[in-house]
């Protein structure tokens, strides 16, 4: 059942506002489930008419032109996904909304949406009785339309409503029976757990982006070879859905008319890389809340140095230092290929590790109660960051829930002691040679510092209070202390306090 005009016979079980890329998609997923029946709006009507006469002919969508047609299509309570442009395209809907709906109705917020925002709208919609959830979707297109990971949070009276239809079209597994969606928590929950999703992805891509890097500049690999290594490693431990991409963006030749023949479509590709802030989200999560996401924060970095091209071109011909020489490499180069695994391995699992921790601490912070071992689960299946590991973490949390960091379960643990020796291996070679590894270096630094007893802070309260009377604490005694360290200074100190 399809049709390009209003509809007022309430047969829709749920609404789509937004006809992009996911959104259409998502619809297309309603509609091929037993019994769902979907409405959709846009505010260019030419986009219904197109779709509607387009993909979605004979199917169990209704296309709606107006708002108001739109909200009379769908049976109570209303149930309202927005898949349009996150920050004031997502508020100007649902000012439109409001006053077409009644007390109990729920608008979902489908978009990469800041949890803050989340927040904000569902105090504001809880005071107009309006039920309001933030639901995280990854997958791309591909998963929008077979089965995304959907990380909905929000009002949890709204949950049991909305359920039924967002695990029927969300991934599956454990034998296509668990559904990769369960509620997370409260007001901005969802999506704070879809902005570290993304942020781990920008931690994953960096990573496999330095293997690469290395690959091809210290030992002079070509595309067909780094794409059958990829594909090597996609049948093991590094199984996962951004490993598989890679292996065939390698392996992909530029399909220009003009292009010369065997030339790859990667290497003509621009090194500057777009961003459109989840990542940096995570970051400035992660400094809110005290937690050091050092791996996230460097891929997020090397995206804005890798904007800086001009600046970097120019720099090249001007700054001195060791640069790669793939004819130079006397090393075994099998050996330095299984050493670059290790250390993609185990930099990803302190990747996820510290996703991970920050999750928990915003769980903590505004009292969500996050499950963290289903996090894992929803991750399994139809995101970007789907990785066979993944079921491991959840074990991981089944067994102590209160584990304060991955790092320090037994799948974690014994695999970083593993691959330890070649993840320093190759971050000594990148170094010696120029080859530039933040995340791989970040990643090696967080798990010494972690697994070390005694750090140099006690050095830097030292500082602290030197400068400013900022007080330390000792290892002897309980309590704060001030010392005059110069003879000359008071004994009034400064009151302590974490930001």
């Amino acid at each position: 059942m399809s049709m390009s005009s209003d509809s007022t016979n309430s047969s829709a079980d749920i609404g789509v506002v937004g006809l992009a890329v996911m959104g259409e998609n998502l619809i297309l997923n309603f509609a091929s489930r037993d019994g769902i029946t979907v409405a959709c709006h846009n505010r260019t009507t030419s986009k219904i008419t197109n779709f509607i006469g387009g993909r979605a002919q004979g199917k169990r969508i209704i296309g709606c032109e107006t708002l108001e047609g739109f909200v009379a299509t769908l049976k109570s309570p209303k149930r309202i996904m927005l898949m349009v442009q996150a920050g004031r395209v997502v508020d100007i809907y649902i000012n439109k909304l409001v006053p077409l709906l009644s007390a109990g109705d729920i608008i979902i917020d489908g978009g990469n949406s800041n949890f803050k925002d989340t927040n904000r709208r569902f105090a504001d919609l809880a005071e107009k009785k309006i039920r309001f959830m933030g639901c995280g979707v990854s997958g791309g297109e591909e998963g929008a339309l077979k089965g995304p990971s959907i990380m909905p949070g929000g009002d949890p009276q709204a949950w049991p409503s909305v359920k039924p239809l967002l695990q029927a079209i969300s991934a599956k597994v454990t034998d296509a029976k668990v559904p990769c969606c369960e509620y997370i928590g409260k007001a901005g929950a969802g999506h704070f757990v879809k902005t570290i999703h993304n942020g781990v992805e920008y931690g994953d891509m960096q990573l496999i982006c330095e293997a690469y890097n290395i690959m091809k500049n210290l030992l002079g690999m070509t595309n067909p070879e780094m794409s059958a290594v990829f594909t090597e490693w996609n049948t093991g431990i590094l199984d996962s859905y951004l490993i598989e991409i890679t292996r065939d963006i390698l392996g992909k030749l530029d399909d220009l008319e003009d292009a010369p023949e065997g030339q790859y479509l990667v290497d003509m590709i621009m090194d500057k890389a777009g961003q459109k802030g989840t990542g940096k989200w995570t970051a400035i999560s992660a400094l809110e809340l005290g937690m050091p996401v050092t791996l996230i924060g460097e891929a997020v970095f090397a995206r804005c140095l890798s904007a800086q091209k001009t600046e970097r071109v120019a720099a090249s011909s001007v700054l001195t230092g060791p640069k790669p020489n793939a004819t130079e490499f006397k090393g075994d180069k099998k050996a330095m290929i299984n050493d670059i695994r290790d250390a993609l391995f185990a930099s990803k699992l302190v990747s996820y590790a510290q996703g991970f921790v920050l999750i928990k601490e915003a769980s903590n912070e505004y009292k969500w109660d996050i499950n963290l071992g289903s996090c894992a689960l929803m991750w399994r299946g139809g995101c970007i960051i789907r990785s066979v590991f993944l079921g491991d973490i959840k074990a991981a949390f089944d067994k102590n829930p209160d584990i304060p960091n991955l790092l320090m379960c037994d799948y974690f643990r014994t695999n970083i002691t593993r691959c330890d020796g070649g993840w320093r291996r190759v971050i000594c070679q990148a170094i010696m040679n120029g080859v530039p590894c933040p995340a791989f270096s970040a990643a090696l630094a967080y798990y010494d510092g972690y697994r070390s007893a005694r750090l140099p802070a006690n050095l830097l309260q030292a500082q602290r209070d030197y400068f400013g009377a900022h007080t330390y604490e000792r290892l002897d005694r309980e309590g704060r202390f001030h010392c005059n360290w110069t003879g000359r200074g008071g004994t009034t100190a400064s009151s302590a306090y974490n930001v």
